[in-house]
C-alpha cells in the first residue's frame, strides 16, 4: 500500500491530506486565527466542585472554564500539594479531593465544542517521536499496534532500562526495529521538558499557560511521517525547510522522501484531494457497488445506515446483502478517519439472517479501523441487529470544523462557513486563471464572503491579484446563496469596471443607510447592487431612506455626502 502526505500552505490556513493508494483518508486543518489547544499544559485554578457530577471546573484562562471528571485525576500528583493519597476511584468523591480556589496542573485532551468547554485531565502526557513520556504515572506500555511478541518483549526492556524513576512512558509504533540509544535520546529531551514545565509550575500564579503543543507541521513530523509514509509533498518553501530541519533531527533517513512541489495547479487540485474533502461533507457516501451509505449527526450519537441503492446483484438477495455490507464496512472505516467522527455511533448494516455473514461483515470492520490510530471499540450487535461502536473524540470533527448552522434551515442542516467559502472563491479563481485568458474577472458572491475575499482595506484583494497578475472585481450580492459563486465577466479591466461601479462621481441618489460603519461609527453604510457606500456623518440616520451625492469611487467602495 502506498502512503504519501500532502501539504497545503497559505497566508491563513495549513492543510495536511494523508493518503493510502491515493486515496484521502485523514485532514488534518490548522487556522492560524483559531488556536488548536488539546496537549497545551495549564496551571488552572478550581472554579466549582460537583459532587453529583463527579465533576469539577478549573479556570484556565480561556473563555469557558474546563471540565475535569473523576476519572482523569491523578490522585498522587494532588497529593503532593498536600492531600492525602486516596486508594482507588470506586468510591471516591471529588469534593474530597478538589476544593474551590486549589491550583491543578492540567492538560487538555479534548477542544472546547459548541456550548462546551474543553475536557482536561491531571494526567499529563508528554509525546515524543518514539515515546510518551507521562510523569505521573509509573508503569511501561507498548504500542497495541506493535503485534510480534519478541519485538514487544524487546522494547519493554529497554523502556525499563532508560525511564526515569517513578515515570511512565509508551513506546510508539514508529519505535519498532530502533536501537536503545534513539529511544534514550527522545526520553531525555521529555524529561528536560518537562523539568522546565515544573519550573514554570512553581514560578507563576493561576490561571496561566504552561506548555503548548507542537504547531500542524511538527506534530506531522512527530506523530504521521513514519517509514510506511512514502512521500511529503508540501507547496510551502519555509514550511520545506522547516519539516527538513525536523526530520534531520528525529529520523533522518527519511529525509529524502520530502519534496517541495512547485506546480501552478493548487496542490490539492493537483492530487484530486480537493473534490474530496467537500464530498466528505455530503451525507450521502456511494459505494462502487452502487449502494449508498448514510450519515447523520445528532447531540448524542452518529446514525450511519447502509443501502442497497443501485446494486441488485446477480446472484440472490442474500449474496447482495452481504457484498453491499462488506464494501460498506470497509467505507464507513474511512469515512470515520477522514471525518474525525468521535463519541457514540450506531450502524444500521442491511439485514443478515447468517450468523457468519455477520461476523464476516464485523471482522471486516475491525480490520480497517486497525488503520486508525484514534482509538475506536465495536462493542457488538444489538437485539434490534445495530452495530454499537465509540471512537474517541479529541478534537472538531470536518464537519464541525469546515462548515456552520445553516441560516436558511434554521438549523437542521449545514452549509459552508464564511470562511470556508472565501478560500473556497480564492481556489476557484486560481483554477479560472489557469484555464481563461483575460485581463479582469467580474465576480458575484454573499457580501460577508465578498468582505473575507476582499480583506481589510482590500488587503488580500491586492495579494490575490498580484499572486495571479489579474484585476479582480467583487461585488456582494443580497440574496444570493452564501455558497453560490457568480462569474459575471471576464475581460477588459476598463469595460468590468463600468460593470462592477453600479454608481459614478457626482452621481446623486437615494440609498438606505444599512449599518454604521464599523471603524468610523460616525459614518453610515448603503450598498447599491452590492456595492458598498460609506456615507459620511450617516449612522445618525442608520435604517432611514437618506438623498447622497457619490464623492470618489474606488473598486471595492465609494465615498459620499449626505445632500
Amino acid at each position: 500500500m502506498s502512503k504519501e502526505i500532502v501539504i497545503d500552505v497559505d497566508r491563513e490556513l495549513i492543510r495536511a491530506a494523508v493518503l493510502e493508494n491515493r486515496e484521502l483518508v485523514e485532514l488534518y486543518v490548522e487556522k492560524s486565527y483559531d488556536e488548536r489547544i488539546v496537549g497545551n499544559i495549564y496551571k488552572g485554578k478550581v472554579a466549582n466542585v460537583l459532587p453529583g457530577m463527579q465533576a469539577a471546573f478549573v479556570d484556565i484562562g480561556l473563555g469557558k472554564n474546563a471540565f475535569l471528571y473523576v476519572g482523569d485525576l491523578n490522585l498522587e500528583s494532588l497529593a503532593s500539594e498536600g492531600e492525602d493519597v486516596i486508594e482507588g476511584l470506586k468510591n471516591l468523591s471529588i469534593k474530597d479531593v478538589l476544593k474551590v480556589g486549589q491550583e491543578v496542573l492540567v492538560q487538555v485532551v479534548k477542544e472546547p465544542c459548541g456550548s462546551k468547554g474543553a475536557r482536561v485531565s491531571t494526567n499529563i502526557t508528554l509525546p515524543g517521536r518514539y515515546v510518551v513520556l507521562m510523569p505521573t504515572v509509573d508503569y511501561v506500555g507498548i504500542s497495541r499496534r506493535i503485534e510480534n511478541e519478541e519485538e514487544r518483549s524487546r522494547l519493554k526492556v529497554m523502556a525499563e532500562e532508560i525511564r526515569p524513576p517513578r515515570i511512565g512512558l509508551i513506546v510508539r509504533t514508529v519505535a519498532e526495529g530502533k536501537q536503545v540509544s534513539e529511544l534514550r535520546a527522545d526520553v531525555d529531551y521529555l524529561e528536560r521538558m518537562w523539568t522546565e514545565i515544573i519550573k514554570k509550575q512553581n514560578s507563576c500564579k493561576a490561571p496561566k499557560l504552561i506548555y503548548k503543543d507542537m504547531n500542524l507541521l511538527a506534530r506531522i513530523v512527530r506523530d504521521i511521517l513514519t517509514p510506511e509514509v512514502d512521500k511529503v509533498y508540501i507547496n510551502d518553501e519555509i514550511g520545506y525547510q522547516k519539516i527538513i530541519e525536523l526530520i534531520s533531527i528525529v529520523s533522518p533517513s527519511l529525509k529524502g522522501r520530502v519534496n517541495i512541489y512547485l506546480g501552478k495547479e493548487n496542490i490539492f487540485d493537483h492530487f484530486n484531494i480537493e473534490p474530496e474533502i467537500y464530498r466528505a461533507l455530503d451525507r450521502r457516501v456511494w459505494l462502487k457497488s452502487g449502494g449508498y451509505i448514510i450519515i447523520d449527526h445528532t447531540e448524542a450519537l452518529t446514525a450511519i445506515d447502509v443501502n442497497t441503492g443501485k446494486f441488485v446483484g446477480s446472484i440472490n438477495l442474500e449474496d447482495t446483502v452481504l457484498k453491499t455490507n462488506l464494501e460498506a464496512a470497509k467505507e464507513i472505516a474511512r469515512q470515520l478517519r477522514l471525518r474525525d467522527i468521535g463519541g457514540i455511533i450506531i450502524i444500521d448494516f442491511i439485514d443478515m439472517k447468517c450468523e457468519e455473514h455477520q461476523n464476516m461483515v464485523l471482522d471486516l470492520l475491525e480490520t480497517e479501523l486497525k488503520k486508525d490510530k484514534t482509538k475506536a471499540h465495536i462493542l457488538g450487535i444489538t437485539s434490534l441487529g445495530l452495530v454499537e461502536m465509540t471512537r474517541k473524540k479529541v478534537k472538531q470533527s470536518l464537519d464541525e470544523m469546515l462548515q456552520k448552522t445553516c441560516p436558511y434551515c434554521d438549523g437542521k442542516g449545514r452549509i459552508l462557513s464564511e470562511e470556508t467559502m472565501a478560500k473556497k472563491v480564492e481556489r476557484e479563481l486560481a483554477r479560472i486563471f489557469n484555464l481563461r485568458k483575460g485581463e479582469a474577472i467580474l465576480i458575484e458572491v454573499d457580501p460577508l464572503v465578498a468582505a473575507l475575499v476582499i480583506g481589510s482595506g482590500g488587503s488580500k484583494l491586492s495579494q490575490l491579484e498580484q499572486q495571479y497578475g489579474k484585476y479582480i472585481f467583487i461585488k456582494g450580492k443580497e440574496g444570493l446563496h452564501p455558497e453560490e459563486m457568480r462569474i459575471k465577466a471576464i475581460g477588459s479591466k476598463e469595460n468590468l469596471k463600468k460593470l462592477a461601479m453600479p454608481v459614478h462621481e457626482g452621481q446623486i441618489i437615494d440609498v438606505i443607510i444599512e449599518e454604521p460603519h464599523v471603524t468610523n461609527p460616525c459614518d453610515g453604510i448603503a450598498r447599491v447592487d452590492g456595492y458598498i457606500i460609506d456615507v459620511d456623518n450617516g449612522a445618525s440616520l442608520l435604517g432611514e431612506k437618506t438623498k447622497i451625492q457619490i464623492l470618489k469611487t474606488f473598486r471595492t467602495y465609494a465615498k459620499a455626502k449626505l445632500i
